[in-house]
């Protein structure tokens, strides 16, 4: 019988073994620019009653969504609660998800934190463990010093050195602020910057950001479902969206519908998810995300503290949301 320090020792060589061929892969595939278009949950991080990371549960979550039709996942976005976790806890989590998920599956891993020094660590540090690309939020605790010259500093020395390449993440209902138009036309321009997901949920700006970085070979991202098929008829290429950890096939043929051309059909299914979509988001947040995972047979576990789970007026009025439109 193996004790437990072979047993550590043997998932650590497999590791070791399966992130060597991850880059063996990556460098062959060097020179050829990341497609990210697709849909993307930004997956959900169950914990336990004791705020423990629930690992278990994570392993049955991903079993479920390798069987939709997803480009990839987002692991460690804000729906993972990662501003919540240890360094360590956020590279093990993204490295459970890339040994558990289908090669063919891209994990985009949350790499950001406050400073730029420690965005480099995290994101080499993710890379290591398997992530394709990193999603970089902007630095917000000195908000008001966060202007062009500082962003465009910082994601400019995090691709710089990044392994792998770099999605921007705008997302200003929980940062207070929105990454600067004139930034990312700089951005768009380095060579490890794919993309941008933009959670600001104007369809202008990111109608704006298509149009200025044509021919940069630079995609937008929607960050929500419930303006999804606006920016597809603006020219982004795909969304990570809260609501797909719940609706995740209806998500993803919102987006088939889209690119096919079938709007009449696309506005119709769109129309169903607006509210469901706002009640996990905006309205009630991770929380409530969490208790909708749960009714659709994932596993939302508890969140971990200071965030608190939803009222019980908040339970029926999230049900409402999603039952008066057909889900429930």
């Amino acid at each position: 019988m193996l004790g437990v320090g072979a047993v550590k020792n043997m998932f650590a060589l497999s590791r070791s073994v399966y992130v060597t061929l991850w880059k063996r892969s990556a460098s062959q595939a060097a020179g050829q620019r990341l497609d990210i278009s697709g849909i993307y949950p930004p997956i959900a991080t169950p914990f336990t009653k004791q705020e423990e990371l629930d690992y278990h549960k994570l392993e049955e979550n991903l079993q479920k969504y390798a069987k939709i039709p997803f480009k990839g996942l987002v692991v460690q976005g804000s729906n993972g609660e990662y501003p919540y976790l240890t360094e360590e806890e956020r590279v093990e989590v993204v490295s459970r998800v890339r040994l558990s998920l289908p090669r063919d599956k891209l994990v985009i891993a949350g790499s950001g934190c406050e400073s730029t020094r420690a965005t480099v660590r995290m994101t080499e540090r993710m890379a290591g463990v398997g992530a394709d690309a990193v999603l970089v939020v902007t630095p917000c605790f000195y908000k008001g010093k966060m202007d062009s010259r500082a962003l465009t500093h910082h994601f400019t020395q995090v691709a710089d050195s990044s392994p792998v390449p770099v999605v921007l993440y705008s997302v200003p209902a929980n940062t207070g602020l929105e990454l600067p138009m004139d930034a990312v036309c700089r951005l768009a321009q380095h060579p490890n910057i794919v993309g941008l997901k933009d959670s600001g949920g104007d369809i202008t700006r990111i109608g704006l950001a298509v149009h200025k970085t044509r021919g940069l070979d630079f995609q937008v991202l929607a960050g929500s479902a419930g303006f999804l098929m606006a920016a597809y008829s603006v020219g982004a290429v795909g969304g990570v969206c809260a609501l797909a950890n719940v609706l995740g096939r209806q998500v993803c043929e919102l987006e088939r519908l889209c690119v096919e051309g079938r709007w009449e059909e696309a506005r119709e299914l769109q129309w169903r998810l607006i509210e469901p979509n706002a009640a996990v988001t905006r309205k009630l947040g991770v929380p409530a995300l969490k208790q909708a995972m749960e009714w659709f047979g994932f596993h939302g576990g508890a969140c971990r503290s200071p965030l608190q789970p939803i009222t019980e007026s908040e339970s029926q009025q999230l049900r409402r949301d999603f039952s008066s439109n057909g889900w429930l």
